[in-house]
């Protein structure tokens, strides 16, 4: 790992493999775990910077396939990079582009070059490559980027996982030798679908290679939760301890506190900001839709012990009225209180490794919901 990035394990659970540590990168520190907002094009949708900022975050994503389409690299190059063109001043990770890429099924080809597709904005061809993904990346200027993967669908044939988990590695090489900026961390992603075997070979490779930080990634593509448990749990322990540990595409409490329980450290989804479009809260684990009837006469907060700006300012009488006259506030604020909600449990747990009870403190989550599914 370069000087500029480190990994500091502070404490962990004796009775799991949950851990607080400290990651280090050129724009500040994250204390793990925790959850990251996803700002895909360079923004958290609703909400500004210093918003937030007050929600806890300390870590945000973007995307490397939607800021190539639009406004291109070149741009937020020309900008001084990510956080200048977004007056976001702390840490920031790009993931590659291959899920979105891969999401296009009947827009791509994929073959050992890399992915050819057509815009959706404008129907040009687009060839983008293990070296094109780094090199966007590169230039967009975040202080972790991720190695372009092939992300197999759920389901899919064990042949075709097989061969997507082989060559994502080597990709992965190809991604190494592209990579030309010390102050940026380059992540390798473990695929291998729901076959623990491809999942630990794929590890274990990856683990050799001594990358800054490693993420799991094909675990949110249609799975259901006990086979994600399964696969978390059984991969994460592969992964190296002295190097943080990245869930992509996970941020229910559920989720989140198993795989912490794992060991992993760092999470994202756009759970929060998806849900408060859709006039949806999170309350303590649970959704709530504001545009009910039984909220117009509310006029209690959200979440009385949360502390974001909305829960302190608002009620929730105030907010199912801005819902139903479609006034963009609403959608701010609940993006704002749902952001708050997710990055709070994970800095609770944290305190709660630190202090020695995670395991009691949140043993509600950490109980499986059904028995583990065979995998074959």
């Amino acid at each position: 790992m370069s000087a500029q990035f480190t990994f500091q394990c502070q404490a962990q659970c004796c009775r799991t493999q949950a851990r607080a540590g400290l990651f280090t990168t050129p724009h500040g520190v994250v204390e793990t775990p925790r959850f990251m907002p996803v700002g895909t094009l360079a923004n958290v949708k609703t909400i500004t910077p210093d918003q937030l900022q007050a929600t806890g975050a300390q870590m945000v994503l973007a995307n490397t396939y939607h800021l190539h389409l639009q406004p291109g690299e070149e741009i937020v190059a020309q900008a001084g990079g990510l956080h200048q063109f977004m007056g976001w001043s702390g840490p920031m990770l790009t993931d590659s582009g291959g899920f979105q890429v891969f999401s296009l099924s009947e827009m791509r080809q994929i073959d050992e070059t890399g992915v050819k597709f057509r815009s959706p904005k404008d129907g040009q061809i687009i060839h983008l490559t293990p070296e094109r993904s780094i090199q966007i990346q590169n230039q967009l200027g975040a202080d972790v980027i991720m190695a372009f993967d092939e992300c197999p669908p759920y389901p899919a044939t064990r042949e075709a996982i097989a061969e997507a988990t082989a060559r994502t590695y080597r990709w992965l090489e190809r991604c190494i030798a592209a990579h030309q900026r010390p102050d940026q961390a380059l992540f390798g992603i473990v695929q291998g679908g729901v076959h623990l075997d491809l999942r630990a070979e794929a590890a274990r490779s990856l683990a050799a290679l001594d990358l800054p930080g490693y993420a799991i990634g094909g675990v949110s593509v249609g799975e259901p939760p006990e086979l994600i448990e399964q696969i978390v749990k059984a991969t994460t322990p592969l992964l190296p301890v002295d190097k943080p540990r990245y869930l992509m595409g996970v941020g229910t409490y559920r989720e989140m506190a198993q795989a912490i329980a794992a060991g992993m450290d760092l999470f994202d989804c756009v759970i929060p900001t998806r849900l408060a479009r859709h006039g949806n809260a999170l309350v303590r684990g649970d959704r709530w839709n504001l545009k009910n009837a039984r909220f117009r006469e509310d006029f209690t907060p959200l979440d009385a012990t949360c502390p974001c700006y909305t829960c302190q300012k608002f009620t929730r009488a105030y907010v199912s009225h801005l819902l139903r006259s479609r006034e963009i506030l609403a959608y701010t604020l609940l993006s704002i209180h749902n952001i708050t909600e997710l990055v709070r449990f994970t800095q609770e747990i944290r305190a709660s490794i630190l202090q020695g009870s995670f395991a009691e403190d949140f043993a509600r989550w950490l109980a499986p919901t059904s028995p583990p599914a065979s995998v074959p």
